[in-house]
């Protein structure tokens, strides 16, 4: 869906998955530092909400998500996967409970294939699931944020800061007293300097929750059956995951940013090496400079030079070996 906010002063539209909203509003690095001092927000109007009610939203969400959400007290925040049944990721859901429902935003996109599985799973349980994307924004505001939060949202917090599901109707309204307003790119930055893997970008079709460090956020590993749990049993008692996730501090000297994509190499064996993982996500941050995300084969040494495409790449542990 297009924002109305791409109508603000200095709006340059993202693309991509993330089209509809805005990638900057003409100063990057502004924006960043201002949502790092917990200042503005930032537009995610463009991601899927998926609204979940009944009695028995919280059991029967318990039986199909990687979360422990039997129990989730109204308010507090957690994240959650559905796993295929050979355990790789196919959705990433970021949850809060009102006390009469569960919302949920999802990628934007993904929200239709999210909602067409649980309507599968349905049976006999007294849920009703509803797509909300058309009248519901979701809104970031950062850690530290002192905005007044709109009545009628409903906010999901975080360490990170506050997603408030917004009545789309208000979301001008709302940019007009809670600026600055900042872009996907400012989010975008901050989300790779937290290590804080996305769907579609840091995972491929057999990502598991082990590679990406979703063990424990997102994933639970005492609650009952779910699609996919066996992988994540034996993978956690038995073995380790083929790939994990790094950080990487790229030469500022290089002009561009490897894309994501851009293919990892040991940097002992030159650009012409075998390639040992891929750049998922590249940013550039205000005060580390050139960044990435990348997914690299679990038993490359911690400490061995990289290079993503041409550019050298130093590593920084995120999922243990």
């Amino acid at each position: 869906m297009k924002s109305p906010l791409l109508s603000l002063p200095g709006a340059v539209p993202a693309e991509g998955v993330d089209e509809g909203v805005a990638a900057h509003y003409g100063d990057l690095f502004r924006e960043q530092r201002a949502l790092a001092d917990g200042a503005g927000f930032v537009d995610l109007s463009h991601r899927g909400v998926v609204a979940v009610t009944g009695a028995d939203r919280l059991s029967w969400l318990h039986l199909l998500l990687t979360q422990h959400v039997s129990d989730l007290p109204v308010g507090q925040a957690t994240e959650a996967l559905v796993l295929s049944a050979n355990g790789h990721i196919e959705h990433a859901l970021y949850l809060v409970d009102d006390g009469t429902t569960v919302w949920a935003h999802v990628e934007p996109g993904t929200q239709e294939a999210l909602i067409a599985y649980l309507e599968s799973m349905k049976f006999f349980y007294r849920v009703e699931v509803a797509d909300r994307t058309a009248d519901t924004a979701v809104v970031h505001l950062p850690a530290g944020s002192i905005t007044e939060v709109p009545e009628g949202a409903v906010v999901r917090e975080t360490p990170y800061g506050r997603d408030l599901f917004l009545p789309r109707e208000q979301l001008e309204e709302f940019a007009e007293r809670s600026g600055p307003a900042a872009g996907l790119l400012a989010h975008e930055a901050l989300r790779v300097e937290q290590h804080r893997p996305r769907l579609g970008f840091e995972t491929d079709h057999r990502t598991i929750p082990h590679e990406l460090g979703w063990i424990g956020t997102a994933v639970h590993l005492q609650k009952g059956c779910y699609r996919g749990q066996e992988t994540v049993a034996r993978v956690q008692n038995l073995g380790k995951p083929p790939r994990r996730l790094v950080f990487l501090h790229l030469d500022g000297s290089d002009v561009h940013l490897p894309p994501p994509g851009t293919e990892i190499r040991l940097a002992d064996d030159g650009p012409d090496g075998r390639r040992i993982g891929l750049v998922t996500t590249s940013v550039r941050h205000h005060e580390l400079g050139p960044v990435a995300l990348a997914v690299i084969k679990r038993n490359v040494p911690t400490d061995a030079h990289l290079l993503a495409g041409d550019t050298a790449a130093a590593q920084e542990t995120v999922v243990e070996p």
